[in-house]
């Protein structure tokens, strides 16, 4: 690779999927960080690059948002990625992985990243933390990390979450540190290590348990969406969002494009919201413990072995100037 050409393409390209390869295109860069060259990469543009990355995971996920954003592409318009936003469990013994958002912490603040506010999600047992980057605050995308707090749910809700989560490995190994930690010092770092790094920053932003077993499963739902969401998605994404300049046009394009439109009041920024494709739950039909687990390949269920059902469909979902890429509940498991 020529030091002429863009950092941020030599970071980015290497990892992208080639059906997303064209998201350095789509989506909005600040120039500053889109015409960086040279040997080392800044903490910007491994911020940008991890963005990008994230985002062609969550598509992956999602036909309808993959298709949402190909038509921006299709039709030269520029994706401005607003936030992402996913979840931690804040609760002790989870492996070898810290807790909550201190997972995400640790990768977030050597790239820049800073702690600009807390929302307290009472009714959800939760609090939200929003990170923001100190050089490029409005260029760069925010990050909402969630925590589930499990001490406000009932004993036999936080035995079936420390029964799926006690076996969580920390994808992040001594070299990763070590360079992050290089990174926070010197705020960039050469070429071949920030290529080597990006992987293991992604794989932050995923599941790190095993399989669940499918009565934790149940456990978690009876009294948290959000936790038994955690317990097949982990760490990755539930949504992220795309700023839109005029709601009405892109709900009236959407509808004519057969994407139905769902009226909300939940999200108040002017912003595209696309969340990931979830299908019914399923199990393994010749598992009596009812084992569940998810594959990892393009377009993954969250699920594996599963024997019958039909992904549910993708709704985008739009009010106060935000569109939301949602699909629909998730039904009750199956104990087939």
């Amino acid at each position: 690779m020529s030091s002429r050409e863009r950092m941020i393409v030599r970071l980015s390209k290497p990892h992208l999927p080639i059906q997303f390869r064209y998201l350095n295109e789509v989506m909005s860069i600040d120039p500053a960080i889109g015409q960086e060259t040279g040997d080392s990469a800044s903490r910007a543009v491994v911020a940008q690059a991890l963005n990008l990355l994230l985002l062609a995971d969550l598509l992956e996920r999602t036909p309808t948002a993959a298709a949402y954003v190909e038509d921006l592409y299709n039709e030269d318009h520029k994706l401005v990625f607003d936030h992402g936003a996913l979840r931690t469990v804040d609760l002790a013994g989870m492996g070898t992985l810290p807790p909550g958002r201190h997972a995400i912490a640790r990768v977030l603040e050597p790239l820049g990243y800073t702690q600009t506010a807390i929302y307290p999600l009472d009714r959800l047992g939760m609090t939200g933390f929003s990170y923001t980057h100190s050089d490029f605050p409005e260029a760069l995308p925010q990050f909402f990390v969630s925590e589930l707090h499990a001490s406000r749910f009932s004993p036999a809700f936080q035995r079936a979450l420390l029964r799926v989560t006690e076996q969580s490995e920390d994808p992040l190994d001594p070299i990763a540190l070590e360079q992050l930690d290089r990174l926070a010092s010197a705020g960039e770092l050469p070429l071949l290590d920030a290529l080597a790094l990006l992987p293991a920053l992604v794989a932050c932003f995923d599941r790190q348990h095993c399989g669940v077993r499918l009565e934790d499963y149940e456990t978690l739902l009876a009294e948290s969406a959000e936790g038994a969401w955690i317990a097949t998605e982990g760490n990755s994404f539930n949504h992220a969002t795309n700023r839109v300049a005029n709601l009405k046009k892109v709900v009236a394009e959407q509808r004519l494009r057969g994407r139905p439109i769902k009226p909300t009041s939940k999200f108040r920024d002017r912003a595209a919201c696309i969340r990931p494709h979830m299908s019914p739950i399923r199990c393994n039909g010749a598992s009596s413990v009812g084992m569940l687990s998810r594959r990892r390949a393009p377009s993954r269920d969250p699920f594996s072995n599963s024997s019958s059902g039909a992904p549910s469909a993708t709704k985008p979902v739009v009010s106060n100037g935000s569109i939301l890429l949602s699909t629909a509940a998730m039904p009750k498991p199956s104990s087939r």
